[in-house]
């Protein structure tokens, strides 16, 4: 992957404020994308000093959203709305991430059609190695908005 200097991530996906999970993008190319985060105290997901490992998967799913994001950034087209599916497993390693934590996610496309599917392959690391791992289905319609709307017909 390059290294290079990328926008925010608040830029790069369709979130806002304590919904964007991830604090900086760290490299990315035509196949994937990792970002670093520290597990924060004010968290929506939050037990205590902890945080549920399935979050992980959120992580995740918002690595991807910030490497379409990171690709319309760079073609000028508008962030789009994606929607995780599913996953075909999810591992980890430790039940919870605790607050304060650095972790890195790394997600690499497997398979993107032209209709919006893909398939990426994700993982999660601390500094003593891999924290979780998934297989992610998820759908970026070409026009979220359209999609939305077509949907609640």
């Amino acid at each position: 992957m390059s290294e290079q200097r990328f926008p925010p991530v608040d830029t790069l996906v369709p979130h806002s404020g304590e919904l964007v999970l991830l604090d900086r993008i760290l490299t990315a190319d035509q196949d994937g994308l990792s970002a670093a985060l520290t597990v924060r105290a004010d968290g929506l997901y939050n037990h205590g000093d902890r945080v549920p490992a399935w979050v992980g998967m959120e992580y995740m799913a918002q690595a991807i959203a910030a490497f379409a994001g990171w690709h319309a950034h760079r073609e000028q087209r508008p962030v789009q709305l994606g929607f995780l599916l599913g996953s075909r497993r999810f591992s980890y390693t430790r039940p919870d991430f605790t607050v304060g934590e650095s972790l890195v996610v790394t997600a690499r496309k497997l398979l993107q059609d032209d209709g919006g599917m893909g398939v990426f392959e994700c993982v999660l690391d601390d500094q003593q190695g891999r924290r979780a791992e998934a297989r992610l289905n998820v759908f970026q319609p070409k026009d979220s908005d359209q999609y939305l709307r077509d949907i609640h017909d």
